[in-house]
C-alpha cells in the first residue's frame, strides 16, 4: 500500500468517525445536559404537571397545522432573540417539541445553556400523535 493510500484511508475513516460524532450528537445522545422524554410522558407531565409548560419550536406553517394545546410557538431558528417570551417559565419544565426531535435537541441545547430546564420529545409531534395526543388547529 502506498504512503497516498494509506492517509487517504486514515483521512476516511477520520470523517466517518466524524459524521458519526456529529449524528449522535444532533440526537441528543450524547454531551446532552438535558433529560429527553418519550411522547406518553410528555403528554402524561403537559396534562398533569402545573409546573410544565409547552415549546413547540417548528415553523409557523407546521404549528398552524396542528400542536399541543397551550403549547407556545417560538421557531428554534428565533429561540435565542426571544427568550423573554419565556421568562415566567424559567423556574417550570418546559416540554419541547418538534416535527420528529432534531429541532428540539438544538431547541433544547440552548435553552440549557440559559438556564432553563428543557424536556426534549423524543421523535417529535409525529410520536405524539402516534401516544393519541389531541392537536389544536
Amino acid at each position: 500500500m502506498s504512503l497516498l493510500n494509506k492517509y487517504t484511508n486514515i483521512l476516511y475513516w477520520i470523517a466517518m468517525a466524524g459524521l458519526l460524532f456529529w449524528f449522535v450528537y444532533s440526537k441528543g445522545w450524547i454531551l446532552a445536559n438535558f433529560q429527553s422524554i418519550d411522547a406518553k410522558q410528555a403528554l402524561h407531565l403537559a396534562e398533569n404537571d402545573s409546573n410544565t409548560s409547552v415549546l413547540d419550536v417548528r415553523t409557523i406553517k407546521e404549528y398552524k397545522e396542528g400542536h399541543l394545546r397551550d403549547a407556545m410557538l417560538i421557531p428554534v431558528q428565533d429561540l435565542e432573540n426571544n427568550l423573554g417570551m419565556l421568562r415566567q417559565d424559567k423556574d417550570k419544565k418546559i416540554i419541547v417539541y418538534c416535527a420528529t426531535g432534531n429541532r428540539s435537541v438544538s431547541a433544547s441545547r440552548i435553552l440549557e445553556e440559559k438556564g432553563f430546564t428543557p424536556l426534549n420529545v423524543k421523535g417529535g409531534i409525529i410520536e405524539l400523535k402516534n401516544a393519541g395526543a389531541t392537536l389544536i388547529r
